[in-house]
């Protein structure tokens, strides 16, 4: 049964899910690959949908860049952040969901496979609510692995069981669902196969304070 303050949390991904950035990756990634003279196509956007950025480094690597992963991965962060100067682009429905929640006290955090220099800049829109940001650089394991979402919950001070994540990938809601929280599956650039933990919904604009409130810890 719910605690009547379920949901201690709420624990978000950030690209496609918090923030319309999935098209800025895409540039980004293929700006940076073509200054390395390697291709890059959406077959390959799909292929590291979700996964760390140093995992699109890494292939540009193996396809000839002639730089590091690290030095591509910083190049990758840094195009995207550029990219997202100004106004955070929230995604439909997810501003709103931020208001409530910071209205009901219940804190949150980025929980992303990106990095921190992206990342901080979304919760720099919403910091009386985004308090905490957990990237790939502050793991040892990224998602699909549960460390990710344990250490925000950590950081937030509140037992996981009691947490709701928001996640659009296949990745990352297995990473919220093995760190024992139930998951809300925003609709993403791929569908996410069904999965014990996993609640769909048809748009981003479904998931409110209420809609949360109704879920279990143990579905």
């Amino acid at each position: 049964m719910n605690s009547p303050a379920f949901p201690a949390a709420v624990l978000f991904d950030h690209d496609g899910t918090l923030v319309n950035s999935e098209p800025q990756w895409a540039v980004a990634k293929r700006a940076v690959a073509a200054r390395y003279g390697v291709g890059w196509s959406t077959e390959d956007d799909h292929a590291t949908l979700g996964r760390t950025v140093p995992a699109s480094a890494r292939l540009m690597v193996e396809r000839g860049a002639a730089g590091t992963v690290e030095a591509i991965t910083a190049e990758l962060g840094q195009e995207v952040a550029d990219s997202l100067t100004g106004e955070v682009p929230f995604l439909p429905g997810m501003r709103a969901l931020l208001d409530e929640l910071g209205r009901a006290g219940i804190p949150g955090a980025v929980v992303t496979n990106a990095l921190t220099v992206v990342a901080q800049g979304t919760a720099s829109g919403a910091p009386e609510v985004l308090r905490v940001v957990v990237s790939q650089e502050d793991v040892e394991h990224a998602k699909p692995h549960p460390e990710p979402y344990l250490l925000a919950a950590r950081r937030l001070g509140v037992d996981p069981a009691q947490c709701v994540a928001v996640e659009d990938s296949q990745t990352g809601a297995a990473s919220a669902a093995a760190a024992g929280m139930p998951v809300v599956v925003v609709p993403g650039e791929l569908p996410v196969e069904p999965a014990p933990g996993f609640v769909p919904v048809e748009a981003h604009t479904d998931v409110t304070l209420a809609f949360l409130r109704g879920l279990s810890p143990s579905v």
